[in-house]
C-alpha cells in the first residue's frame, strides 16, 4: 500500500514538474525565437525555429483543432483514471509523459491564440527540416515507446505479466476451494 501511494505522489509531482518545464520552454520561444531568426544547434539536423500549429503532429489536421483538444481532453481523464490502479514504475513513467505531454499542448489549446479551444501549439525544435515539435512531443513520444514496451512484454499496469497474473489467479482459486462432500479424491469443487 505504501509503495502504491509513493507511486501516486511521484506520479502527481512528475506531471506537474514536466508540465511546467514544457510551458516554461514555450514561453521562453515565444520571447525569444517569435519574429526572430533560427537558432542553429547542430546544422542540418537540429535548430529553433519557432512555430505555431494548428493542428496535429507535422501539421496535420490544422482545420480540427477543436476535434483535437477534445481527444486531448477525452486522453487526459483516461490517464487519470488509469493512474489510480498504477503499480509498475515503467507505467508510472509512461502515463505521467503521456498526461504531461497531453495537457502540456492542451494548455496552448485552451489559452493560446487566436482563441480558446483553438489555440494554436507553440513548436520551436526543428529536426532537420523533418518536423516541427516542443518538450511535450518529447514527452509523447516517450510514453509511446514505453507503452510499446510494456506492452510487448505483457506488463500490466500491476506490474504483472499475463502469466504471473493467471499463475496469482489459479493460486487463489486452488487455496479457497473446498473439498467436495466423501472420501478424498484430489479433485476440488469446479474442476
Amino acid at each position: 500500500m505504501r509503495s502504491h501511494r509513493r507511486l501516486l505522489i511521484g506520479f502527481a509531482v512528475g506531471v506537474v514538474a514536466a508540465w511546467a518545464i514544457d510551458q516554461l520552454t514555450k514561453v521562453w520561444a515565444v520571447a525569444r525565437l517569435e519574429g526572430g531568426d533560427p537558432i542553429r544547434l547542430v546544422p542540418d539536423v537540429l535548430e529553433l525555429r519557432f512555430l505555431r500549429n494548428g493542428g496535429a503532429a507535422f501539421g496535420l489536421g490544422d482545420s480540427m483543432t477543436i476535434v483535437l483538444t477534445l481527444i486531448a481532453i477525452g486522453v487526459a481523464i483516461v490517464v487519470v483514471r488509469l493512474a489510480s490502479r498504477l503499480q509498475d514504475r515503467t507505467w508510472t513513467v509512461a502515463l505521467g509523459l503521456l498526461l504531461a505531454g497531453t495537457t502540456g499542448n492542451l494548455t496552448d489549446r485552451l489559452f493560446r491564440a487566436p482563441e480558446p479551444l483553438h489555440g494554436h501549439v507553440v513548436d520551436f525544435i526543428d529536426y532537420g527540416g523533418f518536423f516541427v515539435g516542443n518538450v511535450a512531443d518529447i514527452y509523447l513520444t516517450v510514453a509511446a515507446l514505453l507503452i510499446l514496451w510494456q506492452s510487448w512484454r505483457g506488463v500490466g499496469l500491476d506490474g504483472l505479466t499475463d502469466t504471473q497474473r493467471a499463475a496469482t489467479t489459479s493460486h487463489k482459486d486452488v487455496g479457497d476451494e473446498t473439498e467436495t462432500d466423501g472420501p478424498s479424491t484430489g479433485e476440488h469443487r469446479g474442476q
